[in-house]
Formats: structure tokens, sequence, C-alpha cells
């Protein structure tokens, strides 16, 4: 990170609360994945031991389940500024990326059958570098985000 950056504010905007139980979900949808692959394994392999690793993946998609989502929650922070996008985010290791807004090619909205059921969007914008995502946000939240973030090259360009 350059000096400049190093001098940014920390991100103040949060996620809504709803995010937390979409991650939820999307985390029990996985944690069922490894115990039936699991419990696939303890069947084809029937050694006593091998009921352990039935066992270690019920107790690690549990916590998971419990833990996982409500730090991921607490640790994202985004701010959409007039030349940059701040995002900080990460369940262990917690990640800061500034996209400035000049590099920016386009923004879109995306809703997915699972964020519909929690009336959430998430707004990808994409850079030469590919694509970075606020995800989990309100509906409505996600397209001013996208419409400011839209609108913003347009704004710094007529300077």
């Amino acid at each position: 990170m350059d000096d400049d950056a190093a001098l940014l504010p920390e991100p103040t905007e949060r996620l809504p609360l709803d995010a937390v139980s979409y991650w939820r979900l999307q985390t029990v949808v996985q944690a069922v994945i490894v115990v039936v692959g699991a419990l696939v394994l303890a069947g084809a392999v029937g050694a006593a031991w091998a009921w352990v690793v039935v066992a270690l993946a019920l107790a690690g998609g549990a916590a998971a389940i419990v833990f996982v989502p409500g730090l991921r929650h607490r640790r994202w922070r985004y701010a959409v500024r007039d030349a940059e996008i701040d995002i900080r985010h990460g369940t262990f290791v917690v990640r800061r990326t500034v996209v400035p807004i000049r590099r920016v090619q386009h923004v879109e909205t995306e809703t997915g059958p699972v964020q519909s059921m929690f009336d959430l969007s998430s707004v990808a914008f994409f850079t030469a570098a590919g694509k970075t995502e606020i995800p989990a946000l309100g509906r409505g939240q996600a397209e001013r985000v996208r419409a400011r973030i839209a609108a913003l090259p347009r704004t710094l360009d007529d300077v």
C-alpha cells in the first residue's frame, strides 16, 4: 500500500444484519456437504477411526455455523469515496482493498435465489485487474452503492 492509501480513514459502512443469516444458511449447506462426504468416506473405509472424521466434520460444521457468519459480519466494512472504494473484510485474516474510482470499468448488482430470501444483493465492480464485490447489501442500499460508483468516474472526468 502506498503512503496515500495508508493515510485513508478506515471504512465505516457496515453490511445489514441479514447478511449474518444469509451467510449462516450458506455455511449450513457447506457443512452438510462436508458431513455427507465424511459419512461416505467412513462407510467406504469401514474402520472405527473413520467415524472420528465424521465427528470432527460435525463439530467443525457446527462451530462454523455458529461463529463464522457473525465474525465475518463484524469485520466487513466498506466506503465509497469520491476517489476510491475502500473495503475491509476477512474472517480470520483481515484484508483491506482500495480501488481507485478511475480504474473502475463497470459496476453491476446481482441477486441470487438465496440472497432474495433475505432481500439482499451484491455489488460487483470490475477493473482491468478483475472483479471486486461488496456482498449481502440490502437491495436498496446495493442500488444506491451501484449508482454512486457508476456516477463517480463521470464526475471525476468532468473536473
